[in-house]
């Protein structure tokens, strides 16, 4: 009968997590700032694109695309714009007072592939240079996954011997060499009895082609997903990068080969509460085999499951861009009304070594590397820039964003 102990246990264990894997710019913004109107507003295949003209000009010129990133759903480009725009450095502002216009792009699905998302960019591109007033080259990039379209799209446009005529390509804390959640919260996605929003984000097409490992919800077991290895056999095809403009990227990690204080295999979070999963533990990366990085349990209907992962560096500590997963999946428990508790917040999400394309994931001393002493000829782009200090993934910061003006045509 309504209300008993069993109902409140089954609505305590139907939490959504939708937001743990979307990027600040992608999620509603703490507060809400006067950001200036879009111009117009282009129709395009798969999305949309919301045009800012240059301050004291009313048409398209130095234009500068930019490509929103991984969320559930459409784009909400109003977020993207309070993103640019809502923190001390208001960077579409910037753009705009050295009359440039913006073009932010967005999508209708934004955990399509990448492949089908990347035909918006293309169409993007032609539409801005059939609107163009004069003859400035183009600036296209993204942010997060943003990026990687845009990169496909260019790459896709030169291979097809399709003018695109594009002098500089950039990336915001992009994962060209993945990206990661942690094992535990995948396989928690899927934990929870009914259908939610975290799970569709796991399991959508672009998940499986940004994470550098995928939890597969039917064998359990981790790995690098068919979808991305396909995407990447793509690119290679493609020649990986666009070669006709100069690529830059900036990462939101340090390049000092110093992330978070987060020991490897320490408990992170554990709902202690009655109720909302209650004993269910997660733990940090650690090296090694089989080693246990959540222990799920749950009332209604009654389950418990081990996952572990073998062969994984130290993941959670190290030097990139952050997201709070951890607490996220804590308030939700706390929502529920069960109990947590919260060691570790905030986890690398996008490495330093992945947004600037310079070494692989894999293993421990090159996630660890000190990006700022290596040689920077081994990165795949033209020119690169860390963060001083740990920021939140795709965090808008001056000095990463006046590093980028610096090298858009002139």
């Amino acid at each position: 009968m309504p209300g008993t102990q069993n109902d409140k246990d089954a609505q305590a264990e139907q939490i959504s997590g939708k937001l743990i894997a979307a990027t600040p710019l992608s999620s509603p913004p703490p507060v809400t700032v006067p950001v200036h109107q879009r111009d117009t507003e282009w129709e395009l295949p798969n999305g949309f694109a919301w045009v800012y003209y240059g301050e004291g000009t009313d048409h398209v010129a130095k234009p500068v695309i930019m490509a929103d990133g991984f969320n559930l759903g459409r784009s909400d480009l109003q977020w993207l714009a309070q993103g640019l725009d809502g923190g001390k450095y208001k960077f579409l502002t910037a753009l705009r007072k050295q009359g440039r216009t913006v073009i932010l792009v967005g999508f209708d699905e934004r955990t399509a592939r990448i492949q089908d998302n990347a035909r918006t960019v293309m169409a993007a591109i032609q539409q801005t240079l059939g609107e163009r007033v004069g003859d400035d080259r183009l600036t296209v990039g993204g942010f997060s996954m943003g990026g990687l379209i845009t990169r496909y799209a260019l790459a896709k446009m030169e291979m097809q011997r399709m003018d695109h005529q594009t002098e500089l390509y950039f990336s915001y804390d992009t994962p060209h060499r993945g990206a990661v959640i942690p094992i535990g919260l995948q396989a928690f996605a899927h934990f929870i009895p009914l259908a939610n929003d975290f799970a569709r984000q796991m399991n959508s097409p672009a998940a499986r082609q940004m994470l550098w490992r995928h939890y597969d919800s039917e064998t359990g077991k981790s790995g690098i997903d068919p979808l991305r290895t396909e995407l990447l056999e793509e690119l290679d095809r493609m020649g990986s990068w666009p070669r006709i403009p100069r690529t830059i990227a900036v990462a939101n990690g340090t390049g000092d080969g110093m992330g978070l204080s987060i020991p490897p295999g320490e408990m992170a979070l554990k709902s202690t509460g009655l109720i909302a999963f209650p004993g269910t533990t997660f733990y940090t990366q650690a090296a090694g085999e089989n080693v246990t990085v959540a222990e799920l349990k749950r009332l209604l209907p009654p389950a418990s499951k081990k996952v572990t992962t073998s062969g994984f560096p130290e993941l959670d500590g190290a030097p990139g861009g952050t997201l709070a997963s951890y607490k996220i999946v804590a308030d939700e428990l706390e929502a529920k009304g069960g109990k947590a508790d919260l060691r570790h917040e905030a986890i690398c999400f996008v490495p330093t070594v992945s947004a600037v394309a310079i070494r692989n994931i894999d293993k421990q001393e090159d996630l660890y590397a000190k990006v700022a002493s290596l040689d920077p000829n081994e990165s795949e782009l033209d020119e690169f820039l860390w963060s001083s200090a740990t920021t939140p993934h795709t965090a808008i910061t001056q000095e990463l964003c006046e590093w980028i003006i610096e090298r858009l045509p002139r």
